[in-house]
């Protein structure tokens, strides 16, 4: 859904965050006809979608026995949340008003009012701060293995992964697939991932643990070559490199709130063990930011659920609720939301006129053919942020009327290309006009900044 020219009214529920437990809580206050606002996020905290939008293949969610992309369970959430009446509405919030009833959120756009609000803004990736971090990051370092491991400047190189988690080991495990040999960074004598990845890991035998390590520098001339460790037993060492990758914990995304909400003092939201009621009533959390143990996809999704139930119940206690009549009292089937099944197209099948295609067809025919702009986004189908800004690129094609002809290039069929326009992760957004690139972009960027880019080559 679109995001409201203004919100003048009250909100039911504003909903903070769309991992895991955002949405399973979204999907609960639509179902008792609260109709509730999600607040995606955008560029604070990581990605729409959360964690399980870098993750590959989930295989410990109830209900999918032959596992699922963490990108397409998240879609799943997404779609059945819509169609249940939640509105989501793509911003960040930066900060909340407690001091009065109804409370007040600032997002990016404007001000939100509402009757209680869930806090479900999991928690980001950290950094190392080794030295040239900062002129490596997307240069050969990355904080998600599953986003850019397929490009084509890791495949059959030597990588190295520093962690000793399961996301580390679960990293590891993927870029063995495209590295030569994957060197497993592990500052402790131990893994602390569960005993099925360690396993895993142990039995692979194109990885290789270094214990007792740490990072010290990233070295190398334009892109990574190589990185010094210091080993607490044996010293100094170099291991060569061209690709180093980050899971080493998280920090919960509770910045906006200020001092408006009490903390613990790991940072997180402090709620009673096993209680989503936080120091204010009426405003209630889930997920990772009240879980500093466990951060599991199913764990998150059950705290959603309660913040919701607890949030319909103090909301009819106080009666507050301003709920919905549903013309029909099942809402009509939603397809599947995700684009992991687009086809190719091909001589047969490509379209010289069409908004969107995909493959390296369309993108031969249309650079040398095309007078019109081609927005080109180069993307692989484990890449979570892939997934958020494909639907936002169709969007701004769609608001052009034509004017800019859309290609999806997957970097893991197409690899010779994607060497070619020199990617060096994904998603990477090319614009061009007349065989001349005019712009590039790497990562999820907002709507606006793409339309303005192609509106002044138009």
């Amino acid at each position: 859904m679109e995001n409201k020219e203004k919100i003048s009214n009250v909100e039911n529920v504003v909903i903070i965050g769309s991992g895991p437990a955002g949405y399973t809580a979204a999907i609960y206050a639509a179902r008792a006809n609260l109709q509730p606002l999600l607040v995606t996020g955008f560029n604070s905290g990581g990605i729409p979608g959360g964690q399980l939008m870098t993750t590959t293949f989930v295989e410990n969610y109830p209900g999918f026995p032959d596992g699922v992309l963490g990108p397409e369970l998240m879609d799943l959430m997404k779609a059945q949340a819509e169609r249940w009446g939640t509105n989501l509405y793509e911003s960040d919030v930066v900060s909340i008003n407690t001091d009065s009833h109804p409370f007040e959120l600032k997002t990016l756009e404007g001000t939100i009012k509402s009757n209680s609000i869930i806090i479900a803004t999991g928690a980001s990736a950290n950094r190392l701060g080794v030295i040239n971090e900062d002129k490596f990051w997307s240069k050969g370092i990355s904080a998600c293995a599953i986003c850019d491991g397929a490009t084509p400047q890791f495949r059959d190189e030597e990588l190295a992964v520093i962690g000793g988690g399961d996301s580390a080991c679960e990293e590891a495990a993927y870029l063995t697939k495209y590295g030569s040999k994957v060197h497993l960074i592990v500052r402790s004598e131990k893994l602390r991932a569960s005993a099925a990845m360690v396993d895993r890991v142990k039995a692979n035998p194109k990885i290789e643990i270094h214990w007792n390590t740490k990072v010290d520098k990233a070295d190398g001339t334009e892109w990574l070559e190589r990185i010094e460790t210091i080993n607490s037993q044996e010293g100094k060492g170099e291991i060569n490199i061209k690709g180093l990758f980050y899971a080493i914990g998280h920090t919960p995304n509770t910045k906006f709130l200020g001092n408006k909400i009490d903390l613990d003092n790991k940072g997180y939201i402090a709620c009673k063990s096993g209680r989503p009621e936080t120091s204010i009533e009426g405003i209630y959390a889930a997920g990772d930011v009240v879980d500093s143990e466990w951060r599991q996809g199913v764990t998150a999704a059950g705290t959603g659920c309660m913040a919701a139930l607890a949030t319909e119940r103090w909301l009819a206690e106080k009666n507050l609720a301003k709920t919905i009549v549903r013309e029909t009292p099942e809402p009509e089937k939603k397809l599947n939301s995700s684009d992991f099944n687009e086809e190719e197209v091909n001589e047969d099948t490509f379209n010289s006129n069409s908004e969107w295609q995909k493959g390296s067809y369309a993108l031969r025919k249309l650079y040398h053919e095309s007078k019109k702009p081609i927005l080109v986004i180069f993307s692989s189908p484990s890449c979570g942020p892939c997934h958020v800004l494909k639907p936002q690129l169709k969007r701004v094609i769609k608001e052009l009327d034509g004017a800019v002809l859309g290609v999806e290039i997957d970097i893991e069929k197409d690899q010779d290309i994607a060497k070619q326009a020199g990617i060096n992760g994904t998603p990477t957004v090319q614009l061009f006009k007349e065989k001349l690139l005019k712009k590039q972009w790497q990562g999820v960027k907002q709507r606006s900044e793409f339309k303005e880019a192609i509106k002044n080559i138009i």
